[in-house]
């Protein structure tokens, strides 16, 4: 099983679950960190649901870096592995992420949620700002009605008055609005329409 045989299955049934709602986007290869680290899937609306696929072509070497990355960003996250890493990657990822096994059933690929996941219980507000491009953070930064907010500031001082000024709540929910309406993704960056 390739990852190609994992990701095209997902997508259909993120696709279909989400059909109906206009303010849902699905987004591949989000990237983390000014594009340091990549999540595979993005579903972003009311939450951040990330999915983090390991077909059994992969390994997880890569997967403690990853951990970090998505737990300062995701409000949840799920892992969907192959048969050949579920075991291990349980070992691995936090309590509250969601493990779903893929595997060929009669010639058809399937998924078993063998646990849900929960909640993120500590995003970073940082990196949760790192998510905006720099003139969407000073879009943010201008609806809070910031004396400060200026053209002539850099990227990082803009994300830190943003922390400075916002609550988390409000960083994640205005990200969230922002992903959803961006438009002009450069490669990598790959929005699916829902509920058009």
């Amino acid at each position: 099983m390739k990852d190609f045989h994992i990701r095209t299955a997902l997508k259909r049934e993120l696709l279909a679950r989400h059909t109906d709602d206009p303010e849902t986007a699905i987004i591949e290869e989000l990237g983390i960190l000014h594009g340091a680290c990549r999540i595979d899937l993005a579903v972003v609306n009311g939450v951040m649901h990330g999915y983090e696929l390991k077909s059994d072509q992969d390994t997880l070497t890569r997967l403690p870096e990853q951990i970090q990355a998505f737990a300062a960003v995701f409000d949840y996250v799920t892992l969907v592995a192959g048969e050949r890493h579920v075991s291990h990657a349980v070992e691995i990822i936090p309590d509250w992420w969601g493990v779903r096994s893929a595997r060929f059933d009669s010639g058809r690929l399937s998924f078993c949620d063998l646990k849900l996941p929960m909640t993120n219980p500590s995003p970073d507000p940082m990196s949760v700002v790192r998510l905006l491009w720099r003139q969407e953070a000073l879009e943010v930064l201008r609806e809070l009605d910031s004396t400060k907010a200026s053209r002539s500031k850099s990227r990082e001082w803009i994300y830190a008055e943003l922390v400075a000024v916002a609550s988390c709540s409000y960083l994640r929910d205005a990200v969230r609005r922002r992903l959803k309406n961006r438009e002009g993704w450069r490669s990598g960056g790959l929005r699916l329409s829902c509920g058009d």
